[in-house]
């Protein structure tokens, strides 16, 4: 099914209206978070022939959504945040979280995306399915099962140096938080159906 034009254009506002409310929070909890200094460098990629390298971070660290709003490329995933409640959760707790970019949301077909949006109980999951319990740096991500908040597995793997969950490489890697650490994921991750 998809959305009429109207729709989307409401949904577009809705999602911009979010973003800019999970900005306003995480300036308002985090300490000055106008004082901060540009992102210095994007995240390193990773490749299969370089070891994965720990990304320049700025002078002053955020928690995991802020480090997310200062990287600019995770807006969707904000906004979706947002919309699942999950903003709170993500800056009490220790958490790795498989972030997608903008452009992983964008090769998802509309009707997948809009489905997602509209049924929260679904939302959550397919964000937490994205959240790992305690920090995990490339190094420590082994291959096997990994317990996720969704209750559902992901499953690490390795292709030379490059590190992948459920077979979508991690892109970019440890990029650390105040509570954690992100790894930055070309895809969106999608737990099966059964």
């Amino acid at each position: 099914m998809f959305a009429s034009p109207a729709f989307r254009t409401s949904r577009a506002g809705a999602t911009l209206v979010a973003v800019s409310l999970l900005v306003l929070t995480a300036a308002s909890c985090a300490d000055d978070l106008a004082d901060a200094p540009p992102p210095s460098t994007s995240p390193v990629a990773t490749d299969s022939t370089a070891a994965p390298t720990t990304t320049l971070m700025p002078a002053k660290l955020y928690d995991i959504v802020g480090t997310a709003l200062q990287g600019g490329d995770f807006t969707q995933l904000a906004g979706m945040a947002l919309d699942a409640g999950l903003v709170d959760t993500l800056r009490t707790g220790e958490f790795t979280v498989f972030a997608p970019t903008n452009d992983a949301f964008r090769k998802l077909p509309l009707d997948v995306l809009h489905s997602v949006q509209d049924d929260p109980t679904l939302l959550a999951t397919v964000l937490t399915y994205h959240v790992v319990p305690g920090t995990l740096m490339l190094a420590d991500l082994q291959d096997g099962p990994l317990a996720t908040v969704a209750g559902i597995d992901l499953t690490v793997s390795h292709d030379g140096d490059t590190v992948l969950i459920d077979g979508s490489p991690i892109v970019a890697g440890d990029v650390q938080a105040t509570n954690g650490v992100i790894h930055v994921m070309g895809d969106v991750l999608v737990p099966d159906a059964s």
